[in-house]
């Protein structure tokens, strides 16, 4: 009897597509701090920051936390379609650039955008594959606390963004995901985040982004 050679069979060949993770959420949701540690964990995802035209704050770091310009150039990155997406918040505009979104899916890199509710809604239209993951405090009064906290905004203002925070909350129906983000257990959120994006390049079918224009 001739005996059957076993040939070692090729590797699944699987797509791969690079993530474009949302992080959106209230103020006061803590999103900068879970970025800042998901960066110092060594994360490998391509951070995007957002222009803003809002006075920089105390501790704040150009082109770090945000991209601070003027209105005058944000107008122009407007006109010139330089921007995936853009909102007025509370008086100041917001928006992402495109650019280095576009040359990090080119190269293959997953991405995470961290944006405001009104920012999520419009990628959601136009990038409806990107994974959306909606970060909120345990509670109505842990958020009251944190945006005490801050000394950033006047009453008037900071009773503004409560009672949005209040209204965001009903949009949860726009988002994959949602993590809780409670006081001191940031290492935690951490891990959820990275074990979502596990999740998602375990799937089946990969969400497959196409760039507008």
């Amino acid at each position: 009897m001739k005996k059957m050679s076993h040939k070692s069979q090729p590797p699944f060949n699987l797509p791969t597509m690079p993530l474009l993770i949302v992080l959106s959420g209230p103020s006061g949701a803590g999103k900068d701090a879970v970025l800042t540690r998901m960066k110092k964990s060594g994360c490998p995802l391509e951070y995007i920051t957002t222009m803003t035209t809002r006075p920089q704050r105390a501790g704040e770091r150009d082109n770090v936390d945000y991209h601070f310009i003027s209105e005058e150039r944000f107008q122009e990155m407007l006109k010139n379609k330089e921007l995936l997406e853009w909102a007025n918040v509370y008086g100041n505009w917001y928006g992402v650039p495109n650019q280095p979104v576009k040359e990090a899916l080119d190269k293959g890199q997953d991405i995470i955008i961290k944006v405001d509710i009104q920012g999520a809604t419009t990628i959601k239209k136009i990038l409806p594959q990107a994974v959306f993951i909606f970060l909120i405090p345990p509670s109505t009064e842990e958020l009251v606390v944190r945006l005490k906290q801050r000394q950033t905004e006047s009453p008037f203002d900071l009773a503004l963004r409560i009672k949005t925070a209040e209204e965001e909350i009903n949009q949860l129906s726009l988002f994959d995901y949602i993590v809780v983000n409670k006081q001191d257990e940031i290492d935690t959120v951490v891990s959820k985040i990275k074990a979502i994006i596990t999740a998602e390049k375990c799937r089946i079918t990969p969400r497959e982004i196409t760039l507008p224009g």
